[in-house]
């Protein structure tokens, strides 16, 4: 059973459902038809939205693995959260807190924050540990994309 993420439609304010396949699409709204643009910030994901995120998009996926405490996480938020705008609709961008999921933070070997994983079709194609810029990010989504 895939899960759902609530989208609040940008012209009329209604909540819609948005199967987790289609998080990198342009929707429409249920109530107003108008379009409902693909995510374009990062999601904060626990545990089950994760894995089904992960098992049903059809994009590339780059995870932030942070915690609250991490200096170089909060450096690294604002650039995690530009490349997710940039790359609405031809990948998506997670964040997994450790604190609170560290059973998926354990599934990635996570020793140091902040980790990116980027996967493509479920598998790890990169993982890299400490601060990079959103270039660099991009480049890693480019080759997820192209392979």
């Amino acid at each position: 059973m895939s899960l759902s993420t609530i989208r609040t439609c940008p012209s009329c304010g209604a909540q819609n459902r948005v199967p987790s396949r289609h998080l990198a699409d342009d929707g429409r709204c249920g109530s107003c038809k108008a379009t409902l643009p693909a995510v374009n910030s990062p999601l904060d994901v626990d545990a089950a939205r994760f894995a089904d995120i992960v098992r049903e998009a059809r994009v590339p996926i780059l995870v932030d693995f942070w915690a609250s405490w991490c200096a170089p996480c909060r450096i690294a938020a604002p650039e995690v959260s530009e490349l997710a705008r940039e790359s609405a609709g031809r990948a998506l961008v997670l964040k997994v807190n450790t604190e609170e999921q560290p059973e998926v933070a354990a599934r990635f070997a996570i020793q140091s924050i902040p980790t990116f994983v980027v996967l493509r079709d479920g598998h790890v194609v990169l993982q890299r540990s400490g601060v990079a810029p959103r270039a660099e990010m991009r480049r890693w989504l480019d080759a997820a994309s192209a392979a």
